[in-house]
């Protein structure tokens, strides 16, 4: 294909799409009456759904809340379909739109798994806050720190840390309340002992102490994290 036909082919898929986005717009900015009128129309019957953004909540799920059949139009109102989805527990949120002439592409934002609390049932999936998720760890492959109770403090540094410092937090094995205040946590290699209110800048510092010791040989057991603008490291004796 010459250079001169490419173009022309690239022009013709360009204004193709351009006419498409063009009609979508303007149906969607349609009056309400357009849009009622679209409705009674089978060419406008949702024919897929599809699901977006979930890794721990089943797609099968999402669709068999979503209680769309055969008779629903892409112009049906979508608030509904919304609160309905929003309801899974393990959903933070949810955005649909309409992909014509019949799909509704429902895109999900899942609360993330942050721990597993030790619970008189076993060990819990939870988010941040606390909220146990309908996710099986027998059955989904997560690994997540363990922590003793349901301490939303230790529940929301963890969350902060998993967003923040994702190798840190892939360490983490055990998180909870320590002495005086403090909270502790158990990495693979080391123990943090922190403030309550300690930043994940101040966690990433940690960081940097534990790798300038490993240049040089040294092992840290446990780094101290309460005392302002020092890191105090306890080390392992030396071989």
């Amino acid at each position: 294909m010459t250079d001169e036909a490419s173009g022309r082919d690239r022009l013709r898929r360009g204004l193709r799409w351009a006419w498409r986005g063009a009609l979508v717009v303007g149906l969607l900015a349609s009056p309400w009456w357009v849009r009622e009128g679209l409705r009674r129309l089978e060419f406008f019957r949702v024919r897929r759904v599809v699901i977006e953004g979930t890794r721990y909540a089943a797609p099968d799920e999402i669709v068999s809340r979503l209680r769309v059949d055969t008779t629903a139009s892409i112009w049906d109102g979508v608030t509904p379909l919304v609160a309905r989805v929003q309801a899974h527990p393990q959903v933070r949120e949810v955005r649909i739109r309409r992909r014509l002439p019949g799909t509704l592409v429902v895109q999900v934002t899942e609360r993330p798994p942050v721990a597993l609390v030790n619970t008189p049932a076993g060990l819990v999936v939870t988010d941040a806050e606390g909220a146990a998720l309908p996710v099986d760890p027998t059955a989904i492959d997560v690994d997540l720190p363990v922590v003793a109770t349901r301490d939303t403090l230790v529940l929301r540094l963890l969350s902060e840390v998993q967003a923040a410092l994702p190798a840190l937090y892939a360490q983490v094995s055990d998180a909870r309340r320590g002495p005086e205040g403090a909270v502790v946590l158990d990495l693979a290699s080391v123990r943090l002992l922190a403030a309550t209110d300690v930043s994940t800048q101040r966690l990433a510092e940690a960081l940097a102490v534990q790798q300038d010791l490993v240049t040089r040989g040294r092992t840290a057991v446990e780094l101290d994290l309460r005392f302002r603008d020092q890191v105090v490291a306890r080390l392992s004796p030396a071989p």
